[in-house]
């Protein structure tokens, strides 16, 4: 019988035009590296989406296989599944070892071979499993492990130039998907119909405007009614009635980087006390995006909005944070959890990073003014404020559609 390998480079076809060119690549690696050092780390072992795509390029596709980035001071090295065959290579800056499922754990033996055993691993303390860690320790013997995960954590919330060219791009196209689902509102339309209006719009710009990338993930939420109480309720088939309060929410994915468009619109009408509520949230809005600047610590603006919320009577129509920081990431994937407007996070702004400014307030069924009200804006902190790069208007004057 023939012996089947346990690992193999398949290395098929060219390597394919990646979202960014092998400059940003290094860069990004090389600001790994220094954290390697500064930790003592010889072997990085990455398992998340979000740290593989943002160091080599490459975004998996899980289907509960194991995926892998090892990095080494001079290697880097994704480790994927057969079932892949040559589309992780093409698709990533630097190598590819391919593990087969011939026999368990396989995926560890891959990473063996870059690793060796006995040094000192880098680990993702946020996403690395308890199986995994024993199999890490049982396979790879490292002399010690470091959880890295809050520091690549750290380097992924200061955005690059060309990260933010991407980030711009992204808004864009989410403007685009606004301006289609807004054109879908009427009353008598499903949910449903008006998400896919939006989203076949963004998909047709994404795949105009990046014609060399991988097209996946792109999605819309189109809330009504009861539906928008919550910012993240999925589409349904609910028809759009007369007078409803409507969230629109539009997510275009551009080579595994999220950007978002979130907007409180009404059907033809908006009763009084609706309109209280929306324009006090609209207000808190534009509060918001104001103290967004270089030195400001996320923890004083939450508390700021927080007391305009209070003024009003409001605060405890609050639902979660402010506002988050863009990147690589996803609804299933990815979170720079260091850069979020909370009341317990006090990481000072600094000029390169990418938030939102997203005041979200939601009055129960029953009650006046029932709904959900939110309204998003992505901002890059300049030297001295903030650029807003979100174009779709909001507010009263603009989104009460067939007025």
């Amino acid at each position: 019988m023939t012996a089947r390998p346990e690992m193999y480079r398949y290395h098929n076809g060219e390597k394919a035009v990646l979202p960014f060119d092998d400059a940003e690549y290094d860069a990004r690696l090389a600001g790994l590296r220094r954290i390697m050092a500064d930790t003592g780390v010889d072997a990085a072992v990455f398992t998340s989406m979000h740290s593989i795509a943002y160091y080599s390029g490459f975004l998996y596709c899980a289907f509960g296989r194991p995926y892998g980035l090892v990095v080494t001071a001079a290697d880097s090295v994704t480790i994927s599944a057969g079932i892949d065959a040559g589309q992780p290579w093409r698709r990533c800056h630097g190598d590819n070892i391919t593990y087969t499922d011939w026999a368990r754990d396989n995926y560890w033996r891959a990473i063996r071979s870059v690793t060796g055993e006995g040094a000192v691993i880098g680990y993702e303390g946020d996403h690395m499993t308890l199986i995994q860690m024993d199999r890490m320790n049982a396979f790879l013997k490292p002399s010690s492990s470091v959880d890295i995960a809050v520091a690549v954590m750290t380097q992924r919330m200061h955005k690059s130039a060309a990260e933010i060219a991407l980030i711009r791009e992204g808004a864009r196209v989410a403007d685009v998907g606004g301006y289609a689902v807004r054109d879908a509102i009427r009353a008598g339309t499903r949910e449903i119909d008006v998400a896919m209006a939006g989203r076949d719009a963004m998909e047709l710009e994404i795949a105009r405007s990046f014609p060399d990338a991988e097209y996946r993930d792109t999605w819309i939420w189109f809330q009504s009614g009861l539906n928008t109480d919550g910012a993240h309720n999925p589409v349904t088939a609910r028809m759009l009635e007369l007078g409803d309060i409507l969230s629109l929410n539009t997510f275009p994915m551009i080579s595994g980087y999220y950007t978002a468009l979130e907007r409180t619109l009404f059907v033809e009408e908006v009763d009084d006390a609706s309109m209280a509520i929306w324009q006090a949230n609209v207000g808190a809005h534009e509060y918001g995006m104001s103290l967004l600047k270089p030195g400001a610590r996320c923890s004083d603006i939450a508390l700021r909005i927080n007391d305009f919320f209070e003024e009003r009577d409001l605060l405890q129509y609050r639902t979660f944070g402010y506002g988050h920081s863009f990147g690589v990431l996803s609804h299933y994937y990815g979170r720079e959890a260091g850069l979020e407007l909370r009341e317990d996070i006090d990481t000072v702004l600094e000029p390169g990073m990418v938030i939102s400014m997203e005041p979200m307030l939601t009055i129960a069924d029953g009650q006046p003014g029932a709904g959900g009200y939110r309204e998003h804006d992505i901002l890059i902190i300049t030297e001295d404020g903030n650029e807003n790069i979100t174009g779709f208007p909001y507010g009263p004057d603009h989104n009460i559609i067939g007025s």
